[in-house]
């Protein structure tokens, strides 16, 4: 008797079966934008979803590797990419992913461009969105530094569509003494006998060692502690001989996941840097890459999310449990339809922001809208973020025993998932960094407004409960902040989770009954419409939860 064989999940192109990206794009693209980038989304979505996706579950068992001496035992500390990822190098360059927003073509729609491609790319190159995110912060940082040195010695290369020309960039802040307070920052900086800067220190945890150059904080001799008296410098990794740049690479970190990633600990002996800006308010100067990054981040966490739930449905249809396929159990197509709501407000969140981005690339954001970016760029990435976590977690669950087995290449998905809580600000640092944006602008009203714009375009009935809930949520966590004011800064720090959580999630849904009217409208389609009203129900409102007081003593009980 023939022994039976599940037949594994299968992808095909990730364009054309992507309703949710194409209905979006249809909605906010101009037509002649949206028929210039088409023909790159469908070539990106075959790759994605064929070629690229079976070398990626080939290369599944490779790492990085470090070889610290040569056969003659010189000290080399070369680092070696697995085949996926100098595939991938070529592919981010020949495609101009880092290119497109700065070639700006398409002007305030460049920054959808990229990330549409992005969005596509990620999630069969396992992470190398992580080098490409700190390579586009660094091209924008420089951009607008102002140093004509730095713009022309390293844009071109950064923004090159060569291989051969492409240069990627680390981002070097994170120290033993602190990861998000990077005013602790032990790394010191010397001006030599021929007025070079070196740099002096250890870096902990930096994620593109291979990259030509970097960005990185050091302290000029003499200058103040805290974060006020750091510089932004420049650095490349090599000198003119190919030889490393007075620096030496101690180990690459063992990791939960992002195990392609080749994150090493460095030590920095005397390393050749440039200041970038001047020798002072190195965490401030370092802001717009910070905002680039932490937009990388939401987009590669909504990527993650749309793989777990493509292969998961993909699945639904081809495993047979008590009788019938899992696509025809009620319980578990409720279960999928969860998850795909979580995965349409998380993509709308995102890519509201990545609009943002791509206005304030070319000058075009207006009145408070400068006020709210600042305000969305952390909350957009803290909400993404824990979004993903949960669906891709359910996502494995979706195949019972078999998500749990690695050489199935789902237990990656759950790994490589949860750094985007923890790269570029936790939640709870994001959090805070939200409450510093309400407190110095106008950005909370700007965001009351935005919300009450959106749901105001709804006019079919089955939407009234979710515009309800959102402008709920919003007066709710209004409120909240004003009451917690007053109670004190320890009242308003202990909720700003919950705070930041519940605008994320409630800008998500007014984004999705939106996007609703207009499909409904324009599409005939009532998925999203589905997803707002499924979403809704989820739990928008995280703040309405708070009593004032009393969560110190549940670390009491023990």
């Amino acid at each position: 008797m023939e022994t039976f064989s599940q037949t594994p999940p299968e992808l095909g192109n990730q364009y054309t079966q992507d309703r949710l990206l194409r209905s979006y794009l249809a909605r906010a693209l101009p037509d002649d934008v949206s028929a210039g980038i088409e023909p790159q989304l469908m070539e990106m979505g075959e790759l994605a979803g064929g070629p690229l996706y079976g070398f990626q579950k080939a290369d599944r068992g490779n790492a990085p590797i470090l070889t610290s001496w040569d056969a003659w035992g010189n000290r080399i500390d070369h680092v070696e990419h697995t085949p996926l990822w100098r595939a991938a190098e070529q592919l981010a360059a020949q495609r101009g992913l880092i290119a497109i927003p700065y070639e700006r073509t398409h002007d305030e729609w460049s920054r959808v461009h990229q990330f549409a491609l992005v969005y596509l790319f990620t999630p069969s190159t396992d992470v190398y969105s992580c080098p490409l995110a700190m390579t586009d912060g660094a091209a924008r940082t420089l951009s607008v530094s102002g140093n004509r040195e730095l713009m022309e010695r390293a844009l071109p290369h950064l923004t090159s569509r060569d291989p051969r020309q492409f240069w990627t960039s680390g981002q070097w802040m994170t120290e033993s003494t602190g990861g998000s307070d990077v005013g602790l920052s032990e790394t010191r900086a010397q001006q030599d006998a021929d007025g070079r800067w070196r740099l002096y220190g250890r870096k902990w945890f930096t994620s593109a060692v291979n990259s030509q150059m970097a960005l990185t904080l050091a302290r000029p001799e003499g200058n103040p502690t805290g974060g006020k008296g750091l510089a932004l410098f420049y650095l490349e990794t090599h000198d003119a001989g190919g030889a490393l740049n007075n620096l030496s690479v101690n180990r690459l970190k063992d990791k939960l996941g992002t195990r392609k990633v080749p994150t090493a600990e460095l030590t920095l002996q005397g390393t050749l840097a440039i200041p970038v800006y001047g020798l002072s308010d190195g965490v401030k100067n370092i802001s717009p890459m910070l905002n680039v990054t932490r937009t990388w981040n939401s987009v590669s966490a909504v990527s993650y999310m749309r793989r777990a739930i493509a292969l998961a449905r993909d699945y639904a249809g081809k495993r047979v449990a008590f009788g019938a396929p899992l696509a025809k159990k009620p319980l578990h197509v409720d279960t999928l339809a969860g998850m795909q709501a979580e995965l349409d407000a998380a993509f709308h969140l995102t890519f509201f922001l990545v609009e943002m981005l791509g206005r304030e690339d070319a000058g075009m954001l207006r009145d408070t809208e400068p006020d709210l970016w600042r305000l969305l760029t952390p909350i957009v990435k803290a909400t993404t973020a824990k979004q993903c976590v949960a669906v891709v977690s359910e996502a494995l669950e979706c195949f019972g025993g078999a998500g749990y087995i690695e050489d199935t290449g789902l237990p990656m998905l759950l790994r490589d998932s949860q750094v985007f809580p923890i790269w570029e600000g936790t939640t709870n640092v994001l959090s805070l960094d939200a409450l510093r944006a309400v407190a110095a602008s106008a950005a909370l009203p700007a965001f009351g407004k935005c919300v009450h714009d959106l749901v105001a375009c709804a006019r079919d009935p089955r939407l009234s409960s979710a515009s309800h809930e959102a402008q709920h949520a919003f007066t709710d966590a209004q409120r909240w902040l004003e009451a917690a004011t007053a109670r004190g800064t320890e009242s308003v720090e202990a909720g700003a989770r919950r705070f930041a959580l519940t605008l994320g999630r409630t800008l998500g849904l007014a984004l999705l009954v939106r996007h609703a009217q207009w499909s409904l409208d324009l599409e005939g389609d009532a998925r999203a419409l589905a997803a707002a009203v499924r979403f809704a129900r989820h739990g928008v409102d995280l703040i309405a939860a708070d009593d004032g007081g009393g969560e110190s003593g549940l670390l009491a009980l023990g």
